[in-house]
């Protein structure tokens, strides 16, 4: 059984730098099937860029796929350590409503670990591990 977060973090996540445009990790999000995409500054941790802030931010705000990640991205993030235990993961993610923690070493994302990597770890037969497995729609 799993003990920490690098035990079912997703290891070397995508990134985007923050000076990017949108389109760019727009594209990140459909080649990886994810939702999310971690946003740097010259490699380290700056923030993270989900589909929903494309949609929020971006497309409902009428403004281009050249939209800087920067201006669309979320910048105030809880990280952890990669040896930070599941259960702490759990209750920051509760406490502070989070879908995604972002696993930092030195500065630098070394990894995801998402409301669905909990779900296959803690709970296997429930429809949340169930929907995280599955292959992606295209």
């Amino acid at each position: 059984m799993a003990k920490t977060v690098a035990d079912i973090m997703t290891a070397h996540p995508a990134s985007v730098e923050a000076g990017q445009p949108v389109s760019v990790a727009a594209a990140l999000m459909r080649d990886n099937d994810t939702g999310a995409v971690v946003v740097t500054d010259n490699g380290r941790l700056s923030g993270i860029i989900t589909d929903r802030d494309i949609a929020v931010r971006v497309v409902a705000d009428d403004r281009g796929p050249d939209t800087p990640v920067s201006e669309a991205c979320s910048t105030d993030l809880e990280t952890v350590g990669p040896d930070t235990s599941i259960e702490q993961a759990v209750q920051l993610m509760r406490g502070h409503a989070l879908r995604r923690l972002v696993v930092v070493e030195e500065g630098r994302p070394a990894g995801v670990v998402s409301l669905g990597d909990l779900a296959i770890e803690r709970d296997p037969d429930s429809a949340l591990a169930d929907i995280s497995v599955a292959e992606g729609n295209q």
